[in-house]
């Protein structure tokens, strides 16, 4: 029945809405648990969209289904039309005796226990090991796609994360004429794809599809006004359609062919007789050509070149290219985070990555013990790590290497009395705490205003002696024009009493 089929969409939406809502109250302490929760939470959302869009194609009745049934239980016998509905339920379950029953209440309700731990989750498939469910950047394949490029400069993975969004001519060992093949538009491309997949796996919540939109609309009206830096439109003389290439001094020449900067306008002319000058210049006036004959049917010639294929190229690449700025942007804790994780990685021994690895796949297991033992009863010794040297936790909440521990020096207290006695352990957090607020605060309060000049001082009485030291340095440094003697010699120079002396003396006057 159509009616029942309705009573089921409106069961299906408050269950999954329950469902919904039994997540959110749960706040699980390991990413992966947290991502799984998040990505269950976004097919519910989809599930209750879909189902919402069928539930309101049933009220609207387009072909009028709904209003004859309607009529026809409310009019006639109502045994009749019962008995009726009961031989036809009858029949259905007799042509299909194994047909299983849905229990919407027990598909969306949160599985723990065994249920949980007999199914793999959501996101175990979802990242690679170097992501480590959605904390770091894994783009050792458009690394090498970018080491495959011609022309490219040979940057390490470390250097290529800190200037992947860089597409500035030269930047990358790339120019504007370099950028123009199928090769690199494969690689932007691949670049933009994999930054967005990783957006939309760590945050399914967010509604992706309109973030990149929003980045297309503001490329398209960028686009349009001619703001695009390293894409404007390049006229027949050899200058942009806007502003020309800045230099890095008054002297210096910038070559469009080659574009590239040259120191003086002598070396500038040396280079024109080049082999290379003369390849670049031809190849840019033949893509020069071939733009303008692309926009022949423009009268005015306002927008040369906008219409032909190469043209069109370079939107597709520069399109590729914002995107990959906008999306570097908006996931820069993971790029600062993935940074951080690849040097770590690299002043470790392949032992200590082994072992990384196993501690990682293991975290997994653990976190299941310890819910298996939370049945109802607080069992703190289950959830406790074996910590006897007391060090401190890493981002997996178990302790670090002991060795990493006397690297940093981290077993050394500097106590500081500024920020009210308070201990810092290891040298690094002690030299961090200057710049902080506490300590920057403890300065304002004893009437210190210059905190830059208090660097590794801790104690109030020293620091309130050289406040006291400069302060007296500063009044005795400062001149008053009133107690300063003015003399005039002959000819009605006027000078300080001391400079007028000295003068005399050397019989200048």
């Amino acid at each position: 029945m159509l009616l029942e089929e309705q009573r089921f969409l409106h069961e299906d939406l408050e269950r999954l809405e329950q469902g919904i809502s039994d997540r959110i109250g749960d706040e699980p302490k390991h990413i992966r648990d947290r991502l799984a929760r998040d990505h269950h939470i976004a097919q519910f959302l989809d599930r209750i969209s879909s189902q919402s869009t069928k539930l309101l194609s049933i009220y609207r009745d387009a072909d009028g289904s709904r209003s004859h049934e309607i009529q026809q239980i409310g009019s006639g016998d109502p045994m009749e039309e019962f008995y009726k509905q009961l031989t036809e339920i009858k029949g259905f379950h007799a042509r299909y005796p194994n047909e299983p029953v849905e229990n919407l209440e027990r598909a969306y309700r949160p599985k723990k226990g065994p249920d949980a731990d007999s199914q793999p989750s959501i996101v175990d498939t979802m990242f690679t090991g170097e992501e480590a469910y959605g904390r770091f950047f894994d783009l050792h394949t458009c690394h090498e796609l970018y080491l495959n490029l011609p022309n490219a400069k040979r940057l390490s993975y470390l250097q290529y994360l800190d200037s992947f969004d860089n597409f500035a001519p030269g930047a990358g060992g790339l120019k504007r004429a370099e950028k123009m093949t199928d090769q690199y538009l494969t690689y932007v491309g691949q670049l933009s794809q994999d930054l967005e997949t990783f957006m939309r796996k760590t945050r399914p919540l967010e509604n992706v599809d309109k973030v990149v939109a929003d980045f297309d609309k503001e490329f398209d009206a960028a686009w349009e006004k001619e703001e695009i830096t390293d894409w404007k439109i390049e006229e027949p003389n050899g200058k942009l359609n806007s502003t020309s290439k800045q230099t890095s001094s008054s002297e210096a020449v910038w070559c469009d062919d080659c574009d590239k900067e040259f120191k003086n306008e002598n070396v500038y002319k040396g280079h024109l007789s080049g082999k290379k000058h003369i390849r670049a210049a031809a190849e840019r006036a033949k893509r020069l050509n071939g733009e303008t004959d692309g926009a022949g049917n423009d009268p005015n010639g306002s927008r040369k070149g906008e219409t032909s294929p190469y043209r069109l190229k370079e939107r597709a690449i520069a399109e590729r290219e914002f995107r990959v700025k906008r999306l570097a942007s908006a996931m820069s804790t993971e790029r600062s985070d993935s940074r951080v994780n690849v040097e770590r990685k690299q002043g470790m021994t392949e032992r200590e990555r082994q072992q990384e690895l196993e501690n990682l796949f293991s975290a997994t297991t653990t976190m299941s013990q310890a819910k298996e033992a939370e049945d109802g009863e607080e069992e703190d010794d289950e959830d406790k790590i074996y910590n006897p040297l007391k060090l401190p936790l890493a981002w997996d909440g178990k302790p670090i290497p002991f060795w990493l521990y006397k690297l940093h020096g981290l077993g050394v207290e500097f106590p500081c009395e500024i920020c009210g006695n308070f201990v810092y352990m290891g040298r690094r957090a002690f030299d961090k705490h200057f710049n902080e607020a506490r300590h920057i605060y403890g300065l304002k309060c004893l009437g210190i205003t210059n905190t830059s000049l208090f660097r590794d001082i801790t104690g109030i009485d020293e620091a309130l002696r050289l406040w006291d030291k400069i302060q007296k340095e500063k009044r005795k440094d400062k001149v008053d024009d009133g107690s300063v003697v003015q003399m005039e010699d002959a000819e009605g120079n006027v000078m300080p009493e001391k400079v007028y002396y000295d003068l005399q003396k050397q019989g200048l006057l």
